[in-house]
């Protein structure tokens, strides 16, 4: 399926990616700046002239800054689940804490959403802030969230957690109908001639996919919730060790801004022709057949896999 990217803001592209073969889209996300500002903004204009927002009104991105605000997204939901047969997923992306904002998600749903990705971005700075402080946030937006709809809702966060697999577990716990592994945090870069700080995109390449990876296998049967693997996968073969590490779905993202939505016929070509070279039937039949829980050596995704890579290498 197709993450969470600029390709989805046309119409016409996401008809592209389902005749392409995706089996579902995520829109371009709606983040919980958009839908705090907007809400500032019709309080500021019941006031008029009181100025009482006029600091906190600072700390928000403009809204010349996104793509889509929050009613035209509503309406890109509604206009994209017309065009197209395969499901259309939104995508709200949050920072660390449940407030009104979470209302919104009814209004997702209601707007024709088959499911939420609520994608949890989120670099705790505060020094005297504990891990478990944080992790407690994260449990607090999934449960705020939860409450509001009926649909499924998928958590995308990071993997940096002290106890990851614990984590996953309390999410799961929290209501969580699945977990997308992982965010990516967008690094900051300075431009030594403006002397500024700005954003820097940079694509996946397949070497990404490894984290996701080993944490899919580590989790494959301890959870129950659906597991999807996001990051590095670009080629039929990536796709088919993230599903034998027991991925329930895949997504695309980097792979398709470099080379087109043709990309997704490509990889499915891929994967059919190496099963078939293989003599696999189905998808099920390779599913979690090297997870930790299955393959022959499971210490080799946690310390046992270090200590081997190491000592195999020989410098040049």
């Amino acid at each position: 399926m197709v993450s969470a990217s600029p390709l989805s803001e046309e119409i016409d592209s996401i008809k592209g990616m389902e005749e392409a073969g995706a089996s579902a889209v995520v829109l371009y996300s709606l983040f919980e700046e958009q839908l705090r500002n907007e809400r500032i903004e019709l309080a500021k204009r019941l006031e008029q002239g009181t100025e009482s927002f006029a600091e906190s009104l600072t700390y928000f991105p403009e809204a010349e800054e996104f793509h889509l605000g929050p009613d035209e997204y509503l309406k890109h939901i509604t206009r994209a689940k017309k065009a197209v047969g395969i499901p259309i997923i939104a995508s709200l992306n949050a920072s660390d804490t449940a407030g009104v904002w979470t209302q919104y998600a009814r209004s997702i749903e209601d707007a024709g959403a088959a499911a939420i990705e609520l994608n949890i971005y989120s670099i705790p700075t505060n020094p005297n802030q504990t891990a478990a402080e944080v992790e407690r946030k994260y449990l607090e937006i999934v449960k705020a969230v939860k409450s509001k709809v009926s649909i499924p809702v998928a958590v995308k966060l990071s993997p940096f957690f002290t106890n990851f697999a614990n984590m996953a577990m309390r999410l799961e716990n929290a209501g969580a109908d699945g977990l997308v592994l992982f965010n990516r945090f967008y690094q900051p870069d300075i431009d030594l001639e403006e002397l500024e700080i700005k954003p820097n995109i940079l694509l996946s390449t397949p070497m990404a996919m490894r984290l996701p990876l080993r944490w899919v296998a580590i989790l494959y049967g301890k959870l129950r919730t659906s597991l999807a693997a996001t990051s590095g996968m670009h080629r039929g073969t990536d796709v088919l060790k993230m599903l034998m590490a027991g991925a329930d779905v895949t997504m695309l993202c980097s792979t398709l801004m470099r080379h087109g939505l043709r990309q997704i016929q490509l990889i499915e070509r891929e994967m059919v022709s190496w099963m078939e070279e293989h003599e696999y039937e189905s998808v099920k039949q390779l599913k979690g057949s090297l997870s930790q829980k299955n393959c022959g050596a499971p210490s080799e995704f946690e310390r046992a896999q270090y200590m081997r890579a190491i000592s195999n290498y020989t410098p040049v």
